[in-house]
């Protein structure tokens, strides 16, 4: 007998249920079950173990609360996979008819959920290897550290106005060298610079306060970690399994930023492929037309993963299309990339951006949205990213 354990996640202990084999009433099982609830520390941790659990079962939800879990029950030979918060929620409110969601039914329906699907891999959450999950945490601490300087940011400028109005606007970044931005760390006393003495000298602002230093220097501390973040991620971008993605990406000219982004959700590439290592393309009859239509699941996947895949909402008389589910974070990401490379003509440096950029002008001509061209770019660029990679 197997003996698995569902476990949902809290940010200072873990609800458990431990099931040698799926009970026949899970809903009056509920109620006789014997529950158990360890805190994140070493005696909780023992308590686990002592449970000898083959199996462990969880939602991909809070990875913060839930790393200590995973990393202890893997160096301790325990198999870890994770089920889909969609996939749960579903199958506890529709399979197991259990009460109101808490934490106990959460990690019951966990269990059962081996016990009916564990020899389907495909109905568990893909786990991303450890290089492309460093990878996707260093993506994740750079986009916490952007929008975090923001406001800062802000915040500054809005006392510039009054105190050095000459610099309030001015755009600063970090150089090549690696040194804090100019303005920042002027600001705060870290870096030296003639041209920002003389302007303060005949500044007609009010003079500048120690406010401004403290958030000058804020900005100069997130910059340096940035900077670190960046230079880990440029050391992963050089393993050479990402060598054959990095040089189809160099055809869209995504910068390193945006290259960690996609490969942290994309890779490996056969995961969206068929047994034949080939795009899966099925026919199928038209609802409407009737006729034998072409379904590109694989690529249909692909760009879900990347965030641009479209979904059909109808009612009555109203058909619209929208983009939506997926990753967030590579949805902005690309439409970004739209806006910084593919928008200013300058920018187009080789033939497929020329193409993109043709397609993006022309639809501007015809007088529709700017948010949904951008959108429409972005689409067509993974389709392409797709048939380039496969």
């Amino acid at each position: 007998m197997t003996r698995v354990v569902g476990l949902d996640v809290s940010k200072s202990c873990v609800s458990c249920c431990l099931l040698t084999e799926k009970p026949s009433s899970p809903r009056e099982f509920y109620y006789e079950c014997r529950f158990y609830k360890f805190d994140t520390t070493q005696t909780g941790l023992t308590g686990l173990m002592l449970l000898r659990p083959e199996i462990a079962i969880l939602e991909p939800t809070g990875m913060n609360y839930s790393r200590f879990w995973v990393e202890h029950l893997t160096r301790a030979g325990v198999e870890v996979r994770f089920v889909g918060h969609k996939q749960l929620r579903n199958y506890r409110e529709n399979h197991l008819a259990l009460p109101d969601k808490d934490d106990d039914a959460d990690s019951l329906a966990l269990a059962c959920y081996q016990f009916d699907y564990g020899s389907d891999l495909g109905r568990f959450v893909r786990v991303r290897d450890r290089t492309i999950s460093r990878m996707r945490e260093l993506v994740l601490r750079l986009n916490h550290l952007s929008r975090i300087q923001s406001p800062i940011i802000n915040r500054v400028r809005q006392d510039l106005a009054w105190q050095f109005p000459e610099v309030a606007l001015v755009k600063s970044v970090r150089g090549v060298s690696g040194k804090v931005p100019l303005l920042w760390g002027w600001l705060c006393g870290q870096r030296e610079s003639k041209k920002y003495d003389l302007l303060y000298q005949n500044t007609a602002g009010l003079g500048l306060t120690n406010s401004v230093k403290f958030h000058a220097e804020r900005i100069c501390s997130l910059q340096i970690e940035e900077q670190l973040i960046e230079d880990q991620l440029a050391a992963i971008l050089a393993d050479e399994r990402f060598a054959a993605y990095r040089e189809v990406f160099q055809n869209f000219n995504f910068g390193d930023r945006t290259q960690s982004i996609i490969l942290s959700q994309i890779y490996p590439l056969e995961n969206y492929l068929g047994e034949d290592s080939k795009p899966i393309i099925k026919i199928r009859k038209g609802r409407k037309s009737g006729k034998p239509t072409k379904r590109h699941l694989s690529l249909r996947k692909f760009q879900k993963a990347l965030g641009v895949a479209p979904s059909q909402e109808s009612s009555g008389d109203i058909s619209k299309s929208k983009v939506s589910g997926g990753s967030a974070l590579c949805r902005r990401a690309l439409w970004q990339w739209v806006f910084s490379t593919v928008e200013p003509s300058k920018r187009r440096t080789n033939p497929l951006l020329e193409e993109l950029g043709e397609f993006l002008d022309t639809e501007k001509s015809a007088g529709k949205p700017v948010k949904l061209i951008r959108m429409r770019v972005a689409v067509r660029a993974v389709k392409l990213l797709f048939k380039m990679l496969t």
